[in-house]
């Protein structure tokens, strides 16, 4: 496995220090947030695109994977990441959602991602029932399953504590369904522990379906929110130890969004960290 680290701890800055600052840190591998300030697909020029191509090349990183969860740039009051969802009622801003994650993934192909991951449905409205809400999310991101299959770019579902699909049993129910080798799982480590799910057991059973993976820790009263690993209560060392025995050799991304004052101190702790537990087992 291989250490990324997400650009989504650093708002503050523009695309290209956000490179150079993560290329800093030692990664070598980084998270690309499709949204602003780094790379909003609708506003997206192609000199845009290979700028950012270029200064990849330049520091010596790779693109781990491309979040297509977040989206600031639309500035929907009630919470800035979950909306406009997929289950949204009014169907034409659904569609937002849908444009975004097909442009997602023309940008990921056009960068060499591997991956996107989405938001895992949306939240549900009072008294929407999860089989009808799951029915509206199916219709919506058929059309960007369709775009994975063609530009072979893997389309990854992240459970998220609070919305539609929140574990793993719910993953499989909904991946059945569309049932395509371009849908996969964004495993979040911290997602499954808030949600009463031992990571530990889950790595193993989800291994077939998992594309890539989250990871930072959560404390002990289980509430979402993200800390440095090593700060919380989950047993990283473990996990990590389950990865590598999965087989996976993929990009375990390190997701430290609200450390967006002091990223770069964030990151070096995440780092050294996680490097220390996974060697301690081995």
């Amino acid at each position: 496995m291989r250490f990324a680290y997400s650009s989504n701890a650093y708002m503050q800055f523009s695309i290209e220090e956000t490179i150079e600052r993560i290329a800093g840190l030692g990664y070598a591998g980084l998270e690309l947030l499709a949204d602003v300030p780094h790379a909003w697909p609708a506003g997206l020029l192609p000199g845009r695109t290979r700028a950012i191509r270029e200064c990849l090349d330049r520091f010596g990183l790779e693109i781990a994977n491309v979040n297509g969860f977040m989206m600031n740039a639309v500035a929907d009051p009630r919470q800035p990441y979950w909306h406009p969802s997929w289950i949204e009622p009014d169907p034409d801003y659904r569609a937002i959602r849908r444009e975004h994650t097909k442009r997602a993934l023309h940008l990921a192909a056009e960068l060499g991602a591997p991956s996107i991951q989405t938001e895992p449905g949306g939240p549900l409205r009072e008294g929407e029932s999860w089989a009808a809400a799951a029915e509206v999310f199916y219709r919506e991101l058929m059309p960007c399953v369709e775009v994975a299959e063609k530009k072979q770019v893997f389309l990854l579902i992240e459970p998220e504590p609070g919305l539609l699909v929140e574990r793993f049993e719910q993953y499989l129910e909904f991946a059945g369904r569309v049932d395509s080798p371009w849908l996969g799982l964004n495993f979040d480590v911290g997602h499954a522990f808030c949600v009463g799910e031992d990571p530990v057991q889950w790595i193993p059973r989800m291994a077939e379906h998992t594309k890539h993976y989250h990871i930072e820790d959560i404390a002990a009263t289980r509430r979402h929110a993200h800390l440095i690993p090593g700060r919380g209560a989950i047993d990283l060392g473990a996990a990590l130890h389950e990865i590598e025995a999965s087989g996976y050799d993929g990009w375990v991304t390190v997701e430290l969004y609200p450390y967006v004052d002091n990223p770069d101190d964030a990151g070096r702790e995440a780092k050294s960290f996680l490097e220390a537990a996974l060697e301690d087992g081995r």
